[in-house]
């Protein structure tokens, strides 16, 4: 995935597979939950081969946010659809309200747009995601053990949700 950069010296890339890097995820979840049990998420994750795309937010070459894309399953009675699971996300306290969420968020669904991917889901506020085009309303056909006022879908190409009805199935690492 080809870096993006922004204003203020924001860099949107991929994130490198080594060891320093993976501790500033990680430390990024850590101080964004107040917990490690995202950043752990995040482990887990990759250790499970899951992950379809990890980005990170970089201002003055120090990472400030991260985004995890991973594989995930709607089990319909004919067959399994690939769809794609956006979680977590975190964006230090002090570069919040700063637009980079958003960034990281248009950056990667782009990238699976152009991968090829159809269906993204997403746990969270509504108010939030609907300005990325998700919907509750596209994500109500679809059985998962989350509120449905707080689960949404996004259709990376139109009529992707078309006649799919079925239960979401997150990697293991999800714990659902």
């Amino acid at each position: 995935m080809k870096p993006v950069g922004f204003e203020n010296h924001l860099i949107i890339r991929s994130e490198r597979p080594d060891a320093a890097e993976r501790r500033a995820v990680h430390s990024v979840h850590r101080i964004v939950f107040g917990r490690t049990d995202e950043a752990d998420l995040v482990d887990r994750l990759r250790s499970e081969g899951a992950v379809l795309a990890s980005l990170v937010a970089e201002v003055q070459s120090r990472i400030v946010g991260h985004l995890l894309f991973t594989r995930m399953w709607i089990e319909t009675t004919q067959r399994s659809v690939a769809s794609v699971a956006l979680a977590p996300i975190a964006v230090l306290p002090e570069h919040q309200r700063e637009g980079i969420g958003g960034r990281l968020i248009q950056h990667g669904l782009e990238a699976l747009r152009e991968e090829g991917e159809r269906i993204v889901l997403v746990l969270g506020h509504p108010e939030y995601y609907r300005r990325f085009g998700f919907s509750c309303e596209k994500a109500s056909p679809l059985s998962s053990a989350f509120p449905p006022d707080a689960y949404l879908a996004l259709e990376l190409c139109d009529g992707a949700l078309d006649g799919i009805r079925g239960k979401v199935r997150y990697p293991v690492a999800f714990g659902v």
